[in-house]
């Protein structure tokens, strides 16, 4: 089913298109995917086609677009986003439309040659030499989604205090990763199928961080087998992983969990019960995964 198109974001589509492109309206407008941003595919007079986005409310709260041009910059020179033609100061973009672009889902994105594209793209950010100086500070942020949670007076879970403690704990156990840019949430939706090669929007939560999370994030949101996730690790490490890289992959899956949990709580007040079914789906899983870490540490000391 098409989204509806927000009659709000009109003036702003037609003002955007005056002023990057210089065109006086659009033919066609369609709404496209996305969890709080709108975005417009557009369709000028001339049959040229651009992406218009149109940034969610409350998202200022989380995001620094300031940062995210960096990185939306970056991804862009690397060649894994569509051409950037103008990014706000309050977010608002216009992109360039990627021919016969096809969003990914979930079963897309579990096809072995896509297993070995996304592990390559990724690779490709990672290991691109470049430091953003963009943090990706994952209980920073943690702490910052509690505050504005406790804010807006949505309540948490009784046991959260427990689970919380427990993801320190793995985090303590661990030592601190080398940082390299990463996407940081690589929803399926957040990967195009072009004409020609595979692509990565949506650079909003880009920043220097543990280059598992992204791996351990791809997993988690495509519903990977554990056959699948041991063929993204071997295709992006190239060989097979040491139990220690397993060991960050898994501690990964956790902190990814437990942040868009976190994160996910924070829009319930914008987006109702869907994001808070959401949410739950995310914290059961999460649990699961630190029972599995206990039984991976338990067999490790036996």
């Amino acid at each position: 089913m098409a989204r509806q198109i927000e009659t709000r974001d009109i003036p702003r589509i037609r003002e955007l298109l005056q002023r990057v492109l210089g065109a006086e309206d659009y033919a066609q407008l369609e709404r496209l995917g996305g969890l709080t941003n709108r975005t417009y595919k557009t369709t000028l007079g001339n049959g040229e086609i651009y992406v218009v986005r149109i940034p969610g409310e409350g998202t200022g709260d989380m995001i620094c677009r300031a940062d995210e041009k960096i990185s939306t910059t970056l991804a862009c020179s690397l060649g894994v986003d569509a051409p950037l033609l103008y990014f706000g100061d309050g977010g608002e973009k216009v992109s360039r439309y990627i021919p016969k672009a096809q969003t990914l889902c979930a079963a897309a994105l579990q096809e072995p040659e896509r297993i070995a594209q996304a592990a390559e793209l990724l690779r490709r950010v990672h290991t691109c030499g470049k430091d953003t100086k963009v943090p990706f500070q994952v209980f920073s942020m943690a702490e910052s989604y509690e505050g504005i949670i406790k804010k807006n007076g949505v309540p948490m879970y009784a046991d959260y205090p427990e689970i919380k403690e427990a993801v320190a704990a793995i985090r303590q156990s661990l030592p601190e990763p080398a940082l390299v840019p990463c996407h940081n949430d690589p929803l399926c939706e957040n990967w195009v199928q072009g004409a020609d090669k595979l692509y990565l929007l949506d650079w909003e939560y880009a920043g220097m961080n543990d280059p598992m999370w992204d791996l351990a994030d791809v997993s988690i949101e495509a519903g990977y087998t554990q056959t699948q996730d041991n063929q993204l690790l071997e295709s992006y490490l190239q060989r097979k992983p040491t139990g220690e890289e397993q060991r960050r992959f898994l501690a990964n899956k956790i902190y990814v969990d437990y942040l868009w949990t976190l994160w996910a709580k924070t829009r319930v007040p914008y987006d109702g019960q869907p994001m808070e079914d959401w949410a739950a789906e995310r914290y059961a899983r999460l649990k699961g995964f630190l029972a599995e870490f206990g039984r991976l540490e338990a067999a490790v000391c036996r």
